[in-house]
Protein backbone atom coordinates (compact mmCIF):
# COMPACT_ATOMS: atom_id res chain seq x y z
CA UNK A 1 0.00 0.00 0.00
CA UNK A 2 2.57 2.20 1.01
CA UNK A 3 1.67 5.85 1.52
CA UNK A 4 -2.11 6.08 2.68
CA UNK A 5 -2.58 9.97 3.49
CA UNK A 6 -1.79 12.84 5.31
CA UNK A 7 -1.14 12.04 8.58
CA UNK A 8 -0.80 15.33 10.22
CA UNK A 9 0.74 19.05 9.98
CA UNK A 10 2.75 20.78 12.61
CA UNK A 11 2.39 24.50 12.57
CA UNK A 12 4.28 27.28 14.58
CA UNK A 13 1.28 30.11 15.99
CA UNK A 14 2.46 33.22 18.02
CA UNK A 15 -0.77 33.69 20.23
CA UNK A 16 -1.84 29.79 21.08
CA UNK A 17 -5.15 31.04 23.34
CA UNK A 18 -6.16 33.05 20.15
CA UNK A 19 -5.27 29.77 17.78
CA UNK A 20 -6.77 27.85 19.35
CA UNK A 21 -10.22 29.85 19.54
CA UNK A 22 -9.55 29.73 15.77
CA UNK A 23 -8.90 26.16 15.40
CA UNK A 24 -12.27 24.87 17.78
CA UNK A 25 -14.54 27.28 16.81
CA UNK A 26 -14.14 27.97 13.49
CA UNK A 27 -13.12 25.10 11.92
CA UNK A 28 -14.67 22.91 14.46
CA UNK A 29 -11.58 20.83 15.92
CA UNK A 30 -10.84 19.23 19.85
CA UNK A 31 -8.21 19.37 21.66
CA UNK A 32 -6.72 15.81 21.78
CA UNK A 33 -3.57 16.57 24.09
CA UNK A 34 -1.05 18.86 25.47
CA UNK A 35 2.63 18.19 25.80
CA UNK A 36 4.98 19.66 28.32
CA UNK A 37 6.63 21.78 25.93
CA UNK A 38 3.53 23.94 25.22
CA UNK A 39 2.29 22.17 21.99
CA UNK A 40 -0.95 21.40 21.71
CA UNK A 41 -2.87 18.22 19.49
CA UNK A 42 -6.16 18.50 17.71
CA UNK A 43 -8.30 16.55 15.58
CA UNK A 44 -11.61 16.60 13.29
CA UNK A 45 -14.59 14.72 14.26
CA UNK A 46 -14.47 12.66 11.60
CA UNK A 47 -10.38 11.88 11.87
CA UNK A 48 -10.02 8.41 13.38
CA UNK A 49 -6.08 8.92 14.44
CA UNK A 50 -5.08 11.26 17.87
CA UNK A 51 -4.35 14.15 16.34
CA UNK A 52 -3.98 16.21 12.89
CA UNK A 53 -2.75 19.58 13.49
CA UNK A 54 0.05 20.31 16.19
CA UNK A 55 0.41 23.92 17.36
CA UNK A 56 3.27 25.32 18.51
CA UNK A 57 4.22 27.89 20.25
CA UNK A 58 6.79 30.55 18.40
CA UNK A 59 7.16 33.97 17.19
CA UNK A 60 6.34 33.59 13.42
CA UNK A 61 4.12 31.43 11.53
CA UNK A 62 4.93 28.74 9.69
CA UNK A 63 5.31 25.44 9.20
CA UNK A 64 7.32 22.91 11.26
CA UNK A 65 6.74 19.53 9.18
CA UNK A 66 3.92 17.65 7.52
CA UNK A 67 3.72 14.17 8.10
CA UNK A 68 2.32 11.24 5.88
CA UNK A 69 0.62 7.77 6.88
CA UNK A 70 2.04 4.34 5.89
CA UNK A 71 0.13 1.44 5.54
CA UNK A 72 3.12 -1.04 7.46
CA UNK A 73 5.68 0.18 10.15
CA UNK A 74 7.99 -2.15 7.88
CA UNK A 75 7.60 -0.18 4.76
CA UNK A 76 9.46 3.07 6.82
CA UNK A 77 12.58 0.60 6.32
CA UNK A 78 11.80 0.14 2.81
CA UNK A 79 11.21 4.42 2.34
CA UNK A 80 14.54 4.42 4.15
CA UNK A 81 16.61 2.78 1.50
CA UNK A 82 14.38 4.49 -1.40
CA UNK A 83 14.72 7.88 -0.19
CA UNK A 84 18.61 7.84 0.44
CA UNK A 85 19.42 5.71 -2.85
CA UNK A 86 17.64 9.31 -4.10
CA UNK A 87 20.48 11.30 -2.76
CA UNK A 88 18.31 12.17 -0.15
CA UNK A 89 19.37 11.70 3.44
CA UNK A 90 16.73 10.60 6.78
CA UNK A 91 16.55 10.61 10.12
CA UNK A 92 15.18 8.25 12.44
CA UNK A 93 12.57 9.23 15.12
CA UNK A 94 12.26 7.69 17.82
CA UNK A 95 8.90 6.22 18.58
CA UNK A 96 7.15 8.67 21.39
CA UNK A 97 9.88 10.94 20.43
CA UNK A 98 6.49 12.74 18.17
CA UNK A 99 3.86 12.10 21.01
CA UNK A 100 1.57 9.11 20.95
CA UNK A 101 3.45 7.66 17.72
CA UNK A 102 5.73 5.24 16.65
CA UNK A 103 8.68 5.69 14.85
CA UNK A 104 9.13 8.11 11.90
CA UNK A 105 11.20 8.84 9.38
CA UNK A 106 12.57 12.28 8.97
CA UNK A 107 13.63 13.96 5.60
CA UNK A 108 13.85 17.07 3.24
CA UNK A 109 12.01 17.78 -0.17
CA UNK A 110 14.12 19.13 -2.64
CA UNK A 111 12.12 22.30 -1.71
CA UNK A 112 13.86 22.30 1.81
CA UNK A 113 10.20 21.54 3.99
CA UNK A 114 10.67 19.24 6.34
CA UNK A 115 8.27 15.62 5.77
CA UNK A 116 7.68 12.54 8.24
CA UNK A 117 6.22 8.96 7.61
CA UNK A 118 4.99 6.89 10.22
CA UNK A 119 2.74 4.34 10.73
CA UNK A 120 1.73 4.12 14.28
CA UNK A 121 -0.15 6.87 15.68
CA UNK A 122 -2.74 6.59 18.97
CA UNK A 123 -6.30 5.45 17.84
CA UNK A 124 -8.94 7.68 19.02
CA UNK A 125 -12.26 6.85 16.91
CA UNK A 126 -14.31 9.18 15.17
CA UNK A 127 -16.66 10.89 17.52
CA UNK A 128 -19.48 9.26 16.00
CA UNK A 129 -18.40 5.75 16.70
CA UNK A 130 -18.44 2.79 14.57
CA UNK A 131 -21.63 0.94 15.37
CA UNK A 132 -24.47 2.33 14.02
CA UNK A 133 -23.03 5.93 13.57
CA UNK A 134 -25.16 8.85 13.00
CA UNK A 135 -23.87 11.00 9.86
CA UNK A 136 -22.60 13.82 12.48
CA UNK A 137 -21.73 14.07 15.72
CA UNK A 138 -24.50 16.05 17.84
CA UNK A 139 -21.90 18.83 19.20
CA UNK A 140 -20.17 20.32 16.39
CA UNK A 141 -18.58 23.83 16.30
CA UNK A 142 -18.00 26.03 13.83
CA UNK A 143 -17.58 24.61 9.97
CA UNK A 144 -17.44 20.94 11.46
CA UNK A 145 -14.84 19.79 9.16
CA UNK A 146 -14.72 16.42 8.95
CA UNK A 147 -10.44 15.92 8.28
CA UNK A 148 -7.59 17.39 7.35
CA UNK A 149 -7.50 17.11 3.63
CA UNK A 150 -4.48 18.37 2.39
CA UNK A 151 -1.48 21.32 2.16
CA UNK A 152 0.14 23.34 0.10
CA UNK A 153 3.26 24.25 -0.05
CA UNK A 154 5.10 26.97 -1.91
CA UNK A 155 8.56 26.08 -3.54
CA UNK A 156 11.49 27.75 -4.94
CA UNK A 157 11.36 28.80 -8.59
CA UNK A 158 13.23 30.83 -10.63
CA UNK A 159 13.68 29.40 -14.28
CA UNK A 160 16.19 31.68 -15.55
CA UNK A 161 18.66 30.85 -12.62
CA UNK A 162 17.39 27.06 -13.51
CA UNK A 163 15.66 26.89 -10.13
CA UNK A 164 12.50 24.96 -10.17
CA UNK A 165 12.27 22.59 -6.61
CA UNK A 166 8.12 22.33 -8.19
CA UNK A 167 9.50 20.16 -10.50
CA UNK A 168 12.16 18.44 -8.22
CA UNK A 169 9.84 17.47 -5.60
CA UNK A 170 6.96 16.40 -8.05
CA UNK A 171 9.49 13.99 -9.59
CA UNK A 172 10.93 12.92 -6.18
CA UNK A 173 7.59 12.25 -4.78
CA UNK A 174 6.36 10.37 -7.54
CA UNK A 175 9.68 8.20 -8.49
CA UNK A 176 10.21 7.46 -4.37
CA UNK A 177 6.85 7.60 -2.60
CA UNK A 178 4.75 6.51 -4.95
CA UNK A 179 2.55 9.38 -5.46
CA UNK A 180 0.36 9.94 -8.37
CA UNK A 181 0.78 13.21 -11.02
CA UNK A 182 -3.24 14.68 -11.28
CA UNK A 183 -3.22 17.59 -12.34
CA UNK A 184 -0.27 20.53 -13.09
CA UNK A 185 0.12 23.84 -14.61
CA UNK A 186 2.91 24.56 -17.14
CA UNK A 187 4.46 27.94 -17.96
CA UNK A 188 7.85 29.35 -19.90
CA UNK A 189 8.48 29.89 -23.45
CA UNK A 190 7.37 26.43 -24.82
CA UNK A 191 4.62 25.64 -22.12
CA UNK A 192 7.24 23.09 -20.58
CA UNK A 193 7.64 24.29 -17.32
CA UNK A 194 6.35 22.89 -14.25
CA UNK A 195 4.99 25.71 -12.14
CA UNK A 196 2.44 23.89 -10.18
CA UNK A 197 1.26 20.34 -9.53
CA UNK A 198 -1.28 18.56 -8.06
CA UNK A 199 -0.38 15.00 -6.37
CA UNK A 200 -2.51 12.02 -4.82
CA UNK A 201 -2.17 8.55 -3.33
CA UNK A 202 -6.26 8.60 -1.93
CA UNK A 203 -8.82 9.05 -4.43
CA UNK A 204 -9.35 12.69 -4.03
CA UNK A 205 -8.18 14.66 -6.33
CA UNK A 206 -4.65 16.10 -4.36
CA UNK A 207 -3.25 15.46 -0.98
CA UNK A 208 -0.62 17.61 -1.51
CA UNK A 209 0.28 20.00 -3.78
CA UNK A 210 3.36 22.31 -5.16
CA UNK A 211 3.12 25.77 -6.75
CA UNK A 212 6.32 28.38 -7.56
CA UNK A 213 7.12 30.85 -5.39
CA UNK A 214 10.13 32.81 -4.72
CA UNK A 215 10.75 31.37 -1.31
CA UNK A 216 9.90 28.39 0.17
CA UNK A 217 7.05 28.04 3.16
CA UNK A 218 3.95 26.99 3.47
CA UNK A 219 0.86 28.51 1.25
CA UNK A 220 -1.72 26.21 3.24
CA UNK A 221 -3.63 23.74 5.18
CA UNK A 222 -7.07 22.42 3.91
CA UNK A 223 -9.94 21.05 6.16
CA UNK A 224 -12.76 18.71 4.19
CA UNK A 225 -16.30 20.00 4.23
CA UNK A 226 -19.52 17.89 2.64
CA UNK A 227 -20.83 20.38 0.49
CA UNK A 228 -21.52 23.84 -1.68
CA UNK A 229 -23.98 24.51 1.44
CA UNK A 230 -21.64 23.80 4.21
CA UNK A 231 -18.90 26.21 2.26
CA UNK A 232 -21.07 28.81 2.49
CA UNK A 233 -22.30 27.86 6.39
CA UNK A 234 -18.37 28.20 7.35
CA UNK A 235 -18.23 31.60 5.46
CA UNK A 236 -20.84 32.74 7.70
CA UNK A 237 -19.11 31.16 10.50
CA UNK A 238 -15.80 33.40 9.52
CA UNK A 239 -18.21 36.85 9.32
CA UNK A 240 -19.61 36.03 12.58
CA UNK A 241 -15.70 35.22 14.43
CA UNK A 242 -14.54 38.51 12.63
CA UNK A 243 -11.95 35.82 11.03
CA UNK A 244 -10.03 37.52 8.06
CA UNK A 245 -11.48 35.61 5.00
CA UNK A 246 -8.66 36.11 1.73
CA UNK A 247 -10.92 34.60 -1.02
CA UNK A 248 -14.47 34.74 -0.27
CA UNK A 249 -16.05 31.15 -1.52
CA UNK A 250 -15.74 30.39 -5.13
CA UNK A 251 -14.51 27.26 -7.05
CA UNK A 252 -11.50 25.75 -8.37
CA UNK A 253 -10.64 24.94 -12.01
CA UNK A 254 -7.92 22.64 -10.79
CA UNK A 255 -9.79 19.76 -8.78
CA UNK A 256 -13.54 21.33 -9.36
CA UNK A 257 -13.65 21.76 -5.32
CA UNK A 258 -15.64 24.85 -3.78
CA UNK A 259 -13.70 26.90 -1.29
CA UNK A 260 -12.77 29.44 1.25
CA UNK A 261 -9.31 30.78 2.09
CA UNK A 262 -8.48 32.54 5.10
CA UNK A 263 -5.88 33.26 7.71
CA UNK A 264 -5.42 31.89 11.45
CA UNK A 265 -4.56 34.51 14.16
CA UNK A 266 -1.47 33.61 13.25
CA UNK A 267 -1.43 34.32 9.62
CA UNK A 268 -1.13 30.84 8.61
CA UNK A 269 -3.74 30.28 5.42
CA UNK A 270 -6.32 28.06 6.10
CA UNK A 271 -8.88 26.52 3.72
CA UNK A 272 -12.32 25.02 3.57
CA UNK A 273 -12.81 22.43 0.87
CA UNK A 274 -15.63 20.96 -0.78
CA UNK A 275 -16.47 18.59 -3.71
CA UNK A 276 -14.44 15.66 -4.59
CA UNK A 277 -14.36 16.61 -8.02
CA UNK A 278 -13.54 13.65 -9.63
CA UNK A 279 -12.36 10.04 -8.81
CA UNK A 280 -8.18 10.29 -8.62
CA UNK A 281 -7.17 6.98 -10.34
CA UNK A 282 -3.53 6.02 -10.99
CA UNK A 283 -4.25 5.06 -14.83
CA UNK A 284 -5.81 8.84 -15.24
CA UNK A 285 -4.41 11.19 -17.99
CA UNK A 286 -3.27 14.17 -16.07
CA UNK A 287 -5.22 17.24 -16.38
CA UNK A 288 -2.78 20.83 -17.52
CA UNK A 289 -3.45 23.96 -17.38
CA UNK A 290 -1.47 26.45 -19.50
CA UNK A 291 0.01 29.68 -18.57
CA UNK A 292 -3.22 31.77 -20.41
CA UNK A 293 -5.56 29.69 -18.35
CA UNK A 294 -3.66 30.17 -14.63
CA UNK A 295 -6.26 32.24 -13.46
CA UNK A 296 -9.23 30.30 -14.53
CA UNK A 297 -7.27 27.08 -12.92
CA UNK A 298 -7.40 28.57 -9.83
CA UNK A 299 -10.30 30.55 -9.46
CA UNK A 300 -12.61 29.35 -12.20
CA UNK A 301 -15.25 32.12 -11.69
CA UNK A 302 -13.49 34.94 -11.80
CA UNK A 303 -10.31 34.05 -13.90
CA UNK A 304 -8.32 36.48 -11.54
CA UNK A 305 -5.39 35.69 -9.57
CA UNK A 306 -4.83 38.46 -7.23
CA UNK A 307 -0.70 38.81 -6.59
CA UNK A 308 -1.28 38.68 -2.91
CA UNK A 309 -2.75 34.46 -3.50
CA UNK A 310 1.08 33.45 -4.50
CA UNK A 311 2.89 36.44 -2.92
CA UNK A 312 1.50 36.05 0.65
CA UNK A 313 2.22 33.19 2.93
CA UNK A 314 4.42 31.87 6.23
Amino acid sequence: MGVMRIGHISIKVMDMEAALKHYQNVIGMKITYRDSAGNVYLKCWDEWDKYSVILTPSDRAGMNHVAYKVERDAELDGFKSRIEEYGISTEWVAEGSLPLCGRALKFFLPSGHEMLLFAKKEFAGKDVGTVNPDPWPDDLKGAGAHWLDHCLLMCEMDPAKGINTVAENTRFMMEVLDFYLGEQVLVGPEGTIQAATFLFRTTTPHDIAFVGGATSGLHHLSFFLDSWHDVLKAADVMAKTKTKIDVSPTRHGITRGETIYFFDPSGNRNETFAGLGYLAQPDMPVLTWTEENIGRAIFYHTGELPESFTGVYT
